[in-house]
């Protein structure tokens, strides 16, 4: 049964034999990076970088479930990417 899973998982249209599995796994970093800006003082934080992070966040979140297949890999990271910057930019209005 895990082969067969991992076989589905292997041969899947956006599994990781293709771009649109390694495309939003490397998106991950910049979820990390944002994380980590958490710790900077709001005044070091960038409204035009946060509001673009934000904004294409949410294209992206809403792209990853019209396309076919649906690419879940893809709507988690935009998710991750959309929360992260929206509180950074909560941080830097305050």
């Amino acid at each position: 049964m895990a082969a067969s899973n991992f076989q589905k998982f292997w041969n899947h249209p956006a599994g990781p034999k293709t771009i649109h599995f390694w495309a939003p796994t490397f998106k991950w970093g910049i979820n990390i990076a944002n994380v980590a800006d958490a710790t900077k003082p709001p005044d070091q934080l960038s409204y035009p970088q946060q509001s673009a992070l934000a904004c294409s966040a949410v294209i992206w979140a809403k792209y990853s479930t019209v396309v076919t297949p649906r690419n879940w890999n893809l709507f988690s990271v935009s998710v991750a990417m959309a929360a992260t910057s929206i509180y950074q930019l909560g941080r830097k209005i305050q």
